[in-house]
């Protein structure tokens, strides 16, 4: 079981308050991410729930269990960090099988759930490599794997995919979403990719200044942000905002529309091209428009647009989010 609930929890900094008072509940089996800019308090948060950071005030429980004074290694979660923390004089095996050495299990034992690590992380053929000898892709796996020989209750990753290259944090979340599937064990992961959280989670939680914005799944993020924040945060690329007068005639103060959602030709408004970014697939254009401001518009990548053409853009009534005074969605 790895439901974990977080209540009314807090942490400061000597006069500094980083996490305001906070709930959130994460059920067995979920694949939650935190996720927000930096510095928003995300890996904070994971590190209170590890026990790595002693909260302020709150309360912290782990399957129905108080686990807000519990040592880490009493709280049954298992922490993948950003650096794979490998010891570079072992080899695969004895890295993945350190943490069931120092519980003293039997040789046995430890072979078992070493081997069986092995065969999920697709590393059997490299058990009797070092380190050194493995790609960047190929280490994180081992530290993976010495997370999962733990049987944990939950799995806590620290924004794990961060050094390694686009093609390669690409191929890794695939394997870390393939993993939950497989494993069906709860895990926090921590980025601030919001593409990583957007293909990953089965919850968001979207973090800014310490302080919950919202929490809910992909789909609900992209299609029902609450406010400016997680609107400008979740898509990519992010949302136009439009105040002004343009916003006040759809009685709000300011007016969200997604690049994506932007259809070229007809319509509403007329503009210049100041930028096309031609990606293959799609072009990204950036789009002046007199009285609005300049809007970033997503077109299929055939679409032979080019700087100083002008265009003219149709917003869909059905596309539009409106918000008021307060940032949030109207």
């Amino acid at each position: 079981m790895g439901n974990i609930t977080l209540s009314a929890v807090t942490k400061t900094f000597g006069d500094v308050n980083v996490i305001p008072p906070l709930d959130l509940e994460i059920n067995d089996g979920e694949f939650v991410v935190f996720v927000g800019p930096s510095g928003c308090g995300k890996s904070t948060l994971l590190r209170l729930i590890a026990g790595l950071e002693d909260i302020s005030s709150g309360k912290i429980t782990i399957d129905g269990r108080d686990a807000t004074d519990a040592a880490p290694a009493e709280r049954r979660l298992a922490m993948v960090f950003q650096s794979y923390a490998l010891y570079p004089h072992m080899s695969v095996r004895k890295n993945i099988a350190f943490p069931l050495k120092m519980a003293k299990l039997p040789q046995a034992e430890q072979d078992r759930k070493v081997e069986n690590a092995a065969r999920i992380l697709n590393l059997t053929n490299y058990l009797d490599r070092r380190p050194g000898q493995l790609s960047g892709g190929q280490r994180q796996r081992v530290a993976i794997g010495r997370a999962i020989v733990r049987e944990p209750a939950a799995f806590l990753f620290d924004e794990p995919l961060s050094n390694l290259d686009a093609s390669l944090r690409v191929t890794m979340r695939q394997e870390i979403s393939e993993l939950h599937q497989s494993l069906k064990t709860t895990m926090i992961y921590v980025t601030h990719d919001q593409v990583e959280a957007m293909t990953m989670a089965d919850k968001i939680v979207v973090l800014n200044a310490g302080n919950i914005e919202q929490v809910g799944s992909p789909l609900e993020l992209y299609h029902r942000p609450r406010n400016l924040f997680v609107a400008g945060f979740i898509g990519s690329p992010k949302m136009n905002f439009i105040t002004g007068a343009e916003a006040a005639k759809h009685g709000c103060t300011t007016l969200g529309i997604r690049p994506e959602h932007i259809e070229v030709g007809g319509g509403d408004w007329e503009g210049v091209i100041g930028l096309a970014e031609h990606l293959g697939s799609d072009t990204f254009l950036k789009v002046e428009v007199a009285g609005v401001g300049n809007l970033t518009v997503r077109v299929p990548g055939e679409r032979g647009l080019h700087h100083g053409q002008t265009i003219r853009l149709h917003a869909p009534a059905d596309k539009l989010y409106r918000f008021g005074p307060d940032g949030l969605a109207l």
